[in-house]
């Protein structure tokens, strides 16, 4: 299974977001070591991760942050180099923020 697939399937049942949006932006980051690294500039190191979960409520950026990276823990010591993140709940989104 993909690392894509991989992070879609863990966030879907961890969270059990209203949407997630996975983009893989490894492409970009082509020329960086940990991307040669893989496949010789082929593997799945960098993605932008949107997850918009009532999960979410309460809780601060910093400990949705926290929480997804605890979850993809496996997939950063398998080659995952890095994640840039978007956390929310259906309220914020509704509300525009």
């Amino acid at each position: 299974m993909s690392v894509e697939a991989t992070m879609r399937a863990k966030l879907e049942k961890e969270f059990a977001p209203a949407q997630v949006t996975i983009r893989n932006d490894s492409s970009k980051h082509a020329h960086h070591a940990a991307m040669v690294a893989q496949n010789g500039g082929n593997g799945e190191t960098h993605f932008y991760v949107e997850v918009i979960s009532p999960a979410f409520e309460g809780k601060s950026q910093i400990s949705r942050h926290r929480a997804i990276n605890a979850l993809m823990a496996p997939e950063f010591e398998r080659g995952l180099h890095a994640l840039s993140l978007r956390t929310k709940t259906p309220e914020e989104v509704a509300k525009g923020r």
